[in-house]
């Protein structure tokens, strides 16, 4: 990062702040996920992982004209602080679900924490550009990302080795879940001290009015957005990557436990290996995404990441002592070449709009993006359903899919004028 990034103290704290309270949402977002995804599979519920992220993703849809209007009416500050709160409320209950083994307990948890982050994501992103300059922005998300990447590997990787931790405890409560439990609500509490470091100005819409229609008034700032066609290309091109992503998360799970057999370790290390290369991808994207010919790197690595997904149907023909490290291999180029393709996108979205509309927006985009994110949770138990033991075989067929979307990304670009 250059100097006129984060070269300056103050600004460094301010940084170091926003990080901290990002990594310590995103580790308890994805080792509580990740920790529920392998009881349920384990268990041999794994259509509950579908309703799972369906569940979570909701708020997302329903509270993304009330979080974009937070976020430019009030400071970004104020926000992220209030939804750290939230959060801290969220993993308590998710805890007690978790420790109770009540599933509907652990669904409203995760509606909860659906809905912090839904409030959390446009304040803490809109703020981003107020803080630093316009042209840092893709290397400090490139950075951002690479931090949240690591929290994002520690919860998933440390969800199998500790719920394989063995033996009970008080009450006859499995020390897996108890530990689990115990983690959640330290990070809360450390993530809510790290939120009052968090840096923004003041209100930027100040008088903005509450958007009673909710979803209604979302599509209204959709709609205006087509007025700008790159834009658009941008938030929709996002919709497709977190689609895909989500999706992937969903089938590696049964594919590591079900298909492979592995441990829950093991899976939750091949679904590391995928969140370490789009923190890899995600610092590659401020290298080659540069200038306004930012979007050329869109289809070379939307067409890479779709070769690795097809590639990986094919590791089940491959000799025995070949299969892991393909799939290790295999599964972190999808993750690079899929965060080379995001991070330009989200930073885009968070630039180009005027600063008092940057949360309304990003809120919108968060509003299609996580209608994707639905999606994948319906279709990834369809793809269970049909290839239950064979996951590598529903790779082959998204990566397909995949490689044809990103050629009509190309085509559409190109019909534009932008290529």
């Amino acid at each position: 990062m250059g100097k006129s990034a984060l070269g300056s103290s103050s600004i460094g704290r301010r940084f170091t702040a926003m990080a901290t309270a990002y990594f310590m949402g995103s580790f308890n977002d994805n080792f509580f996920k990740q920790s529920v995804l392998i009881i349920a599979v384990a268990i041999g519920s794994t259509h509950l992982q579908g309703w799972g992220v369906s569940v979570f993703t909701f708020p997302f849809l329903l509270l993304a004209a009330p979080a974009g209007w937070l976020s430019d009416r009030f400071s970004k500050r104020r926000v992220v602080i209030a939804s750290k709160w939230m959060e801290l409320a969220a993993m308590i209950a998710g805890a007690a679900g978790l420790l109770s083994g009540h599933w509907i307990l652990i669904f409203v948890m995760l509606f909860i924490m659906g809905t912090q982050a839904a409030i959390f994501s446009p304040a803490i992103n809109g703020s981003i550009p107020e803080v630093f300059p316009e042209n840092q922005v893709i290397r400090v998300n490139g950075i951002l990302r690479f931090v949240v990447t690591a929290s994002i590997l520690l919860g998933i990787a440390l969800a199998g080795l500790v719920l394989d931790i063995k033996g009970k405890g008080p009450f006859g409560l499995d020390n897996g879940r108890i530990a689990v439990a115990c983690v959640i609500i330290i990070m809360s509490v450390l993530g809510l001290i790290a939120g009052y470091g968090v840096s923004s100005k003041s209100a930027s819409s100040p008088r903005a009015p509450f958007p009673w229609h909710g979803p209604v008034n979302t599509l209204k700032v959709l709609l205006e957005t087509r007025k700008d066609v790159l834009l658009t290309i941008a938030i929709y091109a996002d919709v497709f990557i977190w689609f895909m992503g989500s999706l992937e998360l969903l089938l590696i799970n049964p594919m590591g436990l079900t298909q492979f057999v592995y441990s829950k370790t093991t899976t939750s290390l091949l679904l590391v290996a995928q969140v370490m290369g789009l923190g890899v991808g995600g610092l590659l994207a401020s290298r080659f995404a540069r200038g306004d010919r930012w979007y050329r790197v869109l289809i070379p690595s939307g067409l890479l990441m779709s070769l690795f997904m097809i590639l990986l149907s094919f590791v089940p023909l491959l000799p025995a002592f070949a299969v892991k490290p393909a799939l290790f291999f295999f599964v972190a180029c999808v993750g690079i070449f899929g965060g080379l393709f995001m991070i330009p996108l989200e930073s885009f979205v968070q630039i180009r709009p005027s600063a008092d509309r940057k949360g309304s927006v990003w809120a919108s985009a968060n509003f299609v993006v996580f209608s994707g994110i639905l999606l994948s949770g319906p279709v990834s138990n369809l793809f269970n359903v049909h290839w239950r033991m064979n996951p590598t075989t529903s790779f082959g067929i998204i990566g397909g899919i995949s490689a044809a979307v990103t050629l009509f990304i190309f085509f559409t670009l190109r019909r534009c004028k932008f290529l």
